[in-house]
């Protein structure tokens, strides 16, 4: 096999994180996972790690420094793009987590995500990975069955990729502003098979990987606005509708036919992730036209003005990958940046009698403050990465657990998704930054991935949703909703993995954890105590922080805990981080929490001319 100084970090990691902390030996029991052992969930990671190392890491490289070019109204990928989405689908990783029934493995989501982890740090220059599973998964969940068969399956394989259009240049995250408009392909629109035919004008803008050369159909998930009988069209959310519009437009055995009326307009140039195009699209501009009609065909998938609540399954989906995409990053740069540190060598000790220039010069890493960066690496990744881990294990407990397990596995998804996108997104940055200090010089270089990393992950707090709407989703919504019942069951979990940690001799990190999780109760209750969400949302990013730092604890003690108890080679680590994490992390909570609890009003009230 080959190996890599990241794939010898990824393996073990993941090997704790999912058979001595998630349990998947237990979840292997569970009859979806019956063909399932922990021998061939091991081969499966082990068939990522290789393909990763052969194909991922080298297609990174050099998709960025290739990046895609426009040609002939397409886009070009380099053939190293081209050999790793090959070897990732020839194994049939992209399907791995779906029915059999599908073409799928029935592969534990947990494991899953965790192989998702290594191809992410490996490689997020590869886009249509994350969007295409998801969209296929959308069209599962609503579609009818003609439109699985025709646009869900082949997206599985491989043989197609999908995309999320959502944003238009105007409307970002204000959805209920986009002017995308759809109407009925003619009176007998409703008697298509593949979902009644509407024609679809508009434009979208940040579109990832809408347009390349992988596949040989991109099918796109639209969301536009279908016009009253008096052609008025709802200027709310509640407007908007879902519609499957493909490059190519195929028969119902499924065989591509005319080329859709949708056109490239032009790339947009990003800072990182440069191997994933990045696209603003017009739709049914004319310069395709099929059928001779004006506008994209689209297939309506379910109802008129169900469109936003079908495609949060997708942007959900998204916003998890998103975070797990952020983890694997921040840990890539600290596999490098740890291996760095532990070859360079430079300074000396200090003794009573300051620095002898006859001793021979030490390893960084055995630096004090180079330690402090490499701890806060580890914490910021491996706990994203635990984090996102745990909410695939939600996600099979919401598909194969008990009628209560799945209840209480989606209120926790629901509390813990604005955290699971934004926390890794913000603090794995910030790891990568520190990879490229402990490098210092060097890690500023292209020498080394390190600044690599550091451009390919801040994107990440841009994508599917800034911080600061996730943090007035978090307050605003997910901690209130059913009477704050979300917030209950994950204070209850904090107490029952408190209560381990003290058994376990723990005692100080279990104090410290319920102390400021009473912290996050009494901060949510004073946010709203005026009930005006002005006041309670003028802070909703610092509670968004100061909340995800406190899940984080849960996490960092939890994992602690079942260290305590493993003979497994990551248990020391796992406690070094945990101490590392409540000793300088979780004490920045409180400053957050403050501003929230107070409801300060100084960014609400500025005056503009202050600026």
């Amino acid at each position: 096999m080959t190996h890599t100084v990241l794939q010898r970090k990824l393996l073990p990691t993941l090997d704790f994180l999912l058979h001595e902390w998630l349990d998947v030996p237990r979840l292997l029991e569970r009859e979806r996972f019956a063909e399932h052992t922990r021998e061939s969930c091991d081969e499966v990671l082990r068939a990522a790690s290789q393909i990763a190392a052969d194909y991922f890491e080298p297609a990174n490289r050099t998709s960025d420094e290739q990046p895609p070019v426009m040609r002939d109204g397409g886009v070009k990928l380099p053939k190293e793009s081209h050999a790793a989405w090959g070897a990732y689908n020839g194994f049939g990783f992209l399907g791995a987590s779906h029915d059999e029934a599908y073409g799928g493995m029935q592969l534990p989501k947990t494991v899953d995500m965790a192989t998702r982890v290594i191809f992410a740090a490996s490689g997020p220059h590869l886009g249509p990975t994350l969007l295409t599973d998801a969209n296929a998964s959308l069209i599962l969940e609503h579609g009818s069955e003609e439109q699985k068969r025709v646009f869900a399956l082949p997206q599985l394989t491989g043989r197609w990729a999908g995309t999320m259009c959502l944003s238009e240049s105007h409307a970002g995250s204000s959805l209920s502003d986009i002017s995308t408009k759809a109407v009925p392909d003619g009176p007998d629109f409703g008697s298509d098979p593949l979902g009644p035919r509407y024609r679809i004008t508009g434009n979208k803008m940040w579109i990832s990987a809408a347009e390349h050369d992988l596949t040989e159909n991109i099918v796109h998930l639209v969301l536009a606005k279908v016009p009253d009988a008096d052609g008025v069209v709802d200027p709310s959310t509640r407007g908007i509708s879902l519609f499957i519009m493909p490059k190519f437009l195929p028969a119902s055995d499924g065989s591509l036919g005319e080329r859709n009326d949708i056109s490239l307009i032009s790339l947009n140039h990003k800072l990182g992730q440069t191997g994933v195009p990045n696209t603003a699209l017009a739709l049914g501009d004319g310069t395709y036209q099929p059928r001779g009609a004006r506008g994209a065909v689209g297939h309506l998938v379910g109802e008129v003005g169900d469109g936003l609540r079908q495609m949060f399954h997708m942007m959900n989906a998204a916003r998890t990958e998103i975070g797990l995409s952020a983890a694997a990053i921040g840990l890539a740069g600290y596999a490098v940046s740890l291996d760095y540190a532990r070859h360079r060598r430079q300074g000396r000790h200090a003794g009573p009698r300051g620095k002898d220039a006859s001793q021979p010069q030490v390893p960084i890493i055995e630096h004090a403050d180079v330690k402090r960066m490499l701890l806060a690496q580890k914490a910021y990744a491996e706990g994203g990465v635990a984090l996102a881990l745990q909410a695939a294990r939600l996600l099979d407990e919401q598909q194969t657990g008990s009628p209560e397990q799945a209840k209480d596995a989606l209120l926790l998804l629901e509390i813990l998704t604005p955290v699971v996108k934004s926390w890794p997104s913000e603090w794995c940055l910030e790891g990568n930054s520190l990879a490229i200090q402990v490098l210092g010089g060097a890690g500023y270089t292209k020498d080394y991935p390190v600044e690599l990393y550091w451009r390919d992950q801040r994107i990440n707090m841009i994508h599917e949703g800034t911080h600061g709407i996730h943090g007035l989703d978090l307050l605003g919504r997910k901690v209130r909703m059913a009477g704050g019942a979300g917030l209950d069951l994950l204070g209850s979990r904090v107490e029952t993995t408190a209560d381990t940690a003290r058994a376990r001799g723990l005692d100080d990190l279990a104090n410290q954890l319920l102390q400021a999780w009473r912290l996050v109760v009494q901060t949510t209750k004073q946010a709203w105590s005026t009930g005006d969400p002005a006041d309670a949302l003028a802070n909703a990013t610092p509670y968004l922080q100061g909340f995800g730092h406190v899940v984080l604890a849960w996490v960092h003690l939890d994992l602690a805990a079942a260290a305590l108890v493993s003979s497994h080679p990551e248990s020391a680590g796992r406690l070094a981080a945990a101490r590392y994490f409540f000793s300088y992390e979780l004490p920045r909570a409180k400053a957050w929490l403050d501003l929230a609890a107070s409801r300060e009003s100084l960014c609400r009230d500025l005056p503009l001319d202050a600026f």
